[in-house]
């Protein structure tokens, strides 16, 4: 019986380790765009809902993410520096001192930034 106990109270351990909240990532803001999210009726006319959408380059990769609800209408400054949490399709950040949560809607991996040109590109 104490084997069993001593097992099962290991076990639980290592499990919340394995399945901890996952560490904060530093990224920074590199754009914004509008993006149709919805339309509502007005009287007799449809009108489109806008969402914001960013991107946001953490070290190794570039997060496209939207805003959940278009009620929010709060825009967050590019070159804004944002530590961040994934959880599942969601991105969990603050910035400039507030909390947001926003839809993680596309990957990619960081592109490389552009070196110097012209004749500083080939020395001689």
């Amino acid at each position: 019986m104490r084997k069993s106990l001593i097992l099962f109270t290991t076990l639980s351990l290592a499990a919340n380790f394995m399945f901890a909240s996952p560490k904060p990532q530093s990224g920074t803001i590199l754009s914004h765009t509008s993006v149709a999210c919805g339309s509502k009726k007005s009287k007799k006319k449809d009108i489109d809902l806008l969402c914001h959408q960013y991107v946001v380059r953490s070290d190794a990769t570039d997060y496209t993410i939207r805003q959940q609800k278009p009620a929010d209408q709060e825009l967050i400054s590019l070159n804004a520096t944002v530590e961040f949490k994934l959880d599942k399709s969601k991105m969990k950040f603050k910035a400039n001192g507030k909390s947001y949560e926003y839809l993680v809607v596309g990957q990619a991996a960081a592109t490389p930034t552009a070196g110097p040109t012209g004749a500083a590109a080939n020395p001689k």
